[in-house]
């Protein structure tokens, strides 16, 4: 399983809206609603909120990768967006997150989420990859980072 395999065209916001934690979850949801992999915006938004009640999914470096559950979900989505002034997420270095990587999976499948979060997060540790996508023009270029990023 590749992130670039899951990032398919539409699914990459090439500048978030979204001011707060809260408004970038939902732009996500309706994303992902509107393009039709999810059954419902509104159960994706009550899923993420209460996945970052436990702690925020911002994993630093101008990360953040929100993620949760969804029950009636065929197979595992992956959405990119960017927001280039930045977006208090409560990261664990305390800066706020540009690059957002929300992930959604059927309640059946945690390896293959564990699986897809852990190469993100490798991905995401790459600080020319960080900075590449932080200077790419448009959501073509933004899903080309990502692809050549994942395959060194």
């Amino acid at each position: 399983m590749k992130i670039s395999d899951l990032i398919v065209d539409g699914l990459v916001i090439e500048d978030l809206a979204g001011g707060s934690k809260l408004e970038v979850l939902r732009e996500f949801a309706r994303l992902l609603y509107d393009s039709g992999k999810v059954p419902d915006k509104e159960g994706l938004t009550q899923v993420l909120v209460a996945r970052e009640s436990l702690g925020s999914t911002g994993i630093g470096d101008g990360v953040a990768i929100p993620h949760g559950k969804l029950k009636g979900l065929k197979e595992m989505v992956l959405a990119f967006g960017r927001s280039r002034a930045g977006v208090d997420f409560d990261s664990l270095d305390g800066e706020p997150a540009h690059l957002f990587f929300m992930l959604v999976a059927p309640e059946d499948a945690p390896g293959d989420h564990l699986k897809a979060l852990a190469r993100i997060s490798r991905l995401m540790k790459n600080r020319e990859v960080r900075e590449s996508l932080m200077k790419a023009a448009d959501a073509k270029d933004l899903r080309r980072v990502l692809v050549q990023g994942e395959e060194g």
